[in-house]
């Protein structure tokens, strides 16, 4: 029984296969290019559980044909492929269509292969979290982000329309395929190739390269990879058919992150001083990546999620996410990476 992983090389994606393999199950991972051993090094090194096997093929999530001939003959179907990006000046072409046109041609070889009993969709709190809300705040999965425009949520407008997607497409199989989505926080932990660094890991590095002199008051959902992934693994057996899980271990501002940071390595030159809340906005009216309208609505603020769902219904226990920022920053150091 073949389990389809989407996006297999990256960040979710590899920790996804990796777990997979280590219960000995048959992996079908597909990458956008099996040239690139950024792409495929780490799948391949990756230890196979007996019983286990590991198939991986060249997938373009825009071209249909592609799509419809990686999912052939396979019973279950993790998607993760995605463009994790939060900006952008083509938003339509680099955020957009990767997440909706992408996951429409996933569903359509679905219907086309008609072997598939079960998808588990990798959504996001982008796809629950909307535009507006109060501080300290606990947000579920009753949530949507249905007022993300392309102009100032791009991604989340993307990962609210991909999930809606799936659950439209679900509603019409009436029981026929199962269907879990997974909506997981900032997610941290160990990469297990370099290209992972351009995922949620980035922000550490702006950290451990010091280019900036300080930190916001940015308060950060965080949840660990490795629960992602068994998260996903889970989801293939258990929760509600059709059901929707957080998966969020905890919340740290950003200075206490780099205070842990700083605890474990010391010798680092790392910025700890925290800017007061209106020095942050006047800075975000000059910072090519942050807007003002951006900053009122984060910065200073708290956001909770409920993930007791995916605790009762998946079995889920987290990671602690001072664990899982000090479990992200080792390889970096070691390898020299920042």
């Amino acid at each position: 029984m073949v389990v389809v992983v989407t996006g297999a090389s990256g960040y979710i994606g590899s920790h996804i296969v990796s777990n997979l393999l280590s219960k000995g199950r048959n992996v079908r991972a597909t990458v956008r290019n099996l040239s690139d051993p950024e792409r495929v090094k780490h799948l391949r090194e990756m230890v196979i559980a007996d019983g286990g096997s590991l198939e991986i093929v060249e997938m373009d999530l825009l071209q249909r044909d592609s799509v419809h001939r990686a999912i052939s003959g396979c019973k279950y179907v993790i998607h993760t492929a995605a463009a994790v990006v939060l900006k952008s000046n083509m938003a339509q072409e680099k955020i957009i269509d990767p997440s909706v046109v992408g996951t429409k041609n996933v569903l359509e070889a679905i219907d086309s292969a008609d072997t598939v009993k079960c998808l588990v969709h990798t959504s996001s709190t982008a796809a629950i979290r909307p535009s507006k809300w109060e501080d300290g705040q606990t947000l579920t999965t009753e949530t949507w982000a249905d007022d993300a425009t392309i102009k100032e949520n791009p991604y989340g407008l993307a990962k609210y329309s991909a999930e809606r997607l799936v659950r439209e497409w679900h509603a019409r199989k009436e029981g026929s395929v199962r269907m879990v989505t997974i909506n997981p926080c900032v997610v941290l932990g160990p990469p297990l190739s370099k290209r992972h660094l351009n995922g949620s890991p980035s922000f550490l590095m702006m950290l451990l390269r010091r280019e900036i002199p300080f930190v916001i008051p940015m308060h950060i959902s965080i949840v660990d990879v490795r629960d992602v992934a068994e998260a996903h693994v889970r989801a293939l057996t258990k929760g509600e058919d059709g059901g929707r899980y957080l998966v969020v271990s905890g919340q740290m501002w950003w200075k206490d992150i780099a205070k842990a940071i700083k605890s474990e390595n010391p010798s680092l030159r790392i910025p700890t001083r925290q800017l007061p809340y209106s020095l942050s906005l006047i800075v975000s009216i000059f910072h090519p990546k942050v807007s003002l309208s951006w900053a009122r609505m984060h910065l200073g603020k708290r956001l909770f999620w409920d993930a007791s769902p995916a605790q009762r219904d998946l079995g889920m226990s987290w990671k602690e996410a001072r664990v899982s920022v000090i479990d992200t920053v080792s390889p970096i150091l070691e390898n020299d990476w920042k």
